[in-house]
């Protein structure tokens, strides 16, 4: 009777081949380490607005808040190293007479923040060095171009001078801060528009919609390259994969599942993957890190943060591990690359609002490496703080890549750049031959 054995071997050895191959990555052990409470910010009154926004914006120098206020819209803006307990009557930027949405720095001036309200304005401030020493309620710049709410803002990533903002009157208007006034206007959704997004050049936006489309938009022209009508993946935010030509979702699948999907941006027909994540109901919101190709999604209302590795070739997606904590967070804030702490392997840091407890807690995530020495390989060269184009310039039609810094020296200021406000007339705003100001759309159930 013939042996059966090296049958079975040979059985084996092909079951073996079919196991899914192990994935070396040196991110693999990356883990999430809570700043000492004496380390993070305390006793600060965070809004109890449910506007799905982080409402908090951090930069190398300050880190901004917005805060409960009754009347009109406010935010905290705090020196760094003034941690601890924060005192009740800290002087706040409080020129809004409506509730503040978004806030955002300017990448290439580390003293001007913009900030967004319901009262449909956007405004530009300038904040003393070493913080505010008294309330602040004159405003470098007011920006009144939309006719509803204004709940999001974006810089453009390489070009100094150039803010976008989103409004509940469906538009996204282009700013230009040299001149103080809007530019273009991109009119291409027929919803709120929940979520931007720029490609590394900033040539291409992306954006998510109540419509429930996903678009990438050139946004000189305001021309729809693609559009995806995502009924099965309700997307809710998205995020450029840096210089990948890849976009990444989170939403809702058609079981009210939370769901990511990554997507090619010269495709939307369909996404490449999708990937149910939990049964949780809170917003996911996704966070990339190009210099070391990972994905943080970070879900509101629980406390944890998963963090994945992103390829180019199948299966795109690794998951490498999670942060717990029991302690819900609301939104977070994010520090630039050349704000962290590189002595440590810091690759990514958070900052987490903790609204129950008033409190703003650091969270770094770091690669262990034994080695004292500079981390080159965690480290390549990154977006810094100069800017690669002037506002002419990307109007006229130049992209640039951003101007990159090493991290090896630790955070070198550039030669400091002075904001210098336009001076303004009040008068009628006119983008692409409409008066932003006299044609208002009709407002919807969606707006309340």
């Amino acid at each position: 009777m013939p042996s059966c054995q090296p049958l079975l071997l040979w059985d084996f050895i092909e079951r073996m081949s079919w196991r899914p191959q192990y994935r070396s990555s040196k991110f693999r052990n990356v883990y999430g380490k809570v700043a000492n409470r004496e380390h993070c910010f305390d006793g600060i009154p965070i809004t109890k607005n449910v506007h799905d926004n982080h409402f908090c914006a951090v930069n190398a120098r300050f880190l901004a808040i917005v805060t409960e206020s009754a009347g009109g819209g406010s935010f905290l803006v705090i020196p760094l190293e003034q941690t601890g307990r924060i005192e009740p009557n800290y002087p706040k930027v409080c020129g809004h007479q409506g509730n503040v949405l978004d806030i955002k720095w300017n990448p290439f001036i580390d003293n001007i923040i913009a900030s967004c309200s319901e009262d449909t304005s956007v405004r530009i401030w300038e904040i003393p060095e070493g913080g505010l020493k008294r309330n602040m309620t004159e405003a470098l710049l007011e920006l009144h171009g939309h006719s509803r709410r204004v709940g999001l803002v974006e810089w453009h990533p390489t070009t100094n001078n150039i803010l976008f903002s989103a409004g509940y009157d469906y538009k996204v208007l282009i700013w230009n801060l040299d001149v103080g006034e809007p530019v273009k206007m991109i009119d291409c959704h027929s919803d709120v528009i929940l979520c931007m997004s720029f490609n590394t050049d900033g040539s291409l936006l992306t954006t998510t919609c109540k419509d429930k489309k996903l678009r990438v938009i050139e946004p000189r022209s305001g021309r729809v390259l693609q559009e995806a009508n995502c009924k099965n993946h309700r997307v809710n935010r998205v995020v450029f994969l840096g210089n990948m030509k890849r976009l990444l979702t989170t939403g809702v699948s058609r079981w009210n599942t939370r769901q990511i999907a990554l997507w090619d941006q010269e495709d939307l027909s369909m996404p490449l993957i999708e990937e149910e994540i939990d049964g949780l109901s809170g917003l996911l919101f996704p966070f990339y890190d190009a210099d070391t190709h990972m994905l943080y999604l970070a879900g509101k209302g629980d406390g944890n943060i998963r963090y994945y590795e992103i390829s180019t070739e199948k299966p795109y997606l690794s998951y490498l591990m999670e942060f717990r904590s029991p302690a819900p967070q609301k939104g977070l804030g994010v520090m630039p690359k050349h704000g962290l702490d590189v002595s440590a392997c810091e690759v990514f840091r958070f900052y987490k609002l903790v609204t129950l407890k008033g409190l703003i807690e650091p969270i770094s995530m770091i690669v262990p490496r034994r080695s004292d020495s500079y981390q080159e390989d965690i480290y390549p060269m990154t977006p810094g703080t100069e800017p690669a184009l002037t506002p002419d310039e990307w109007l006229g039609g130049i992209n640039r890549d951003p101007v990159l810094m090493s991290l090896k020296e630790g955070y070198k200021k550039s030669p400091k750049m002075v904001f210098k406000a336009p001076i303004k007339e009040k008068k009628s705003v006119v983008v692409n031959g409409i008066d932003l100001l006299e044609n208002v759309p009709p407002r919807t159930e969606n707006e309340f």
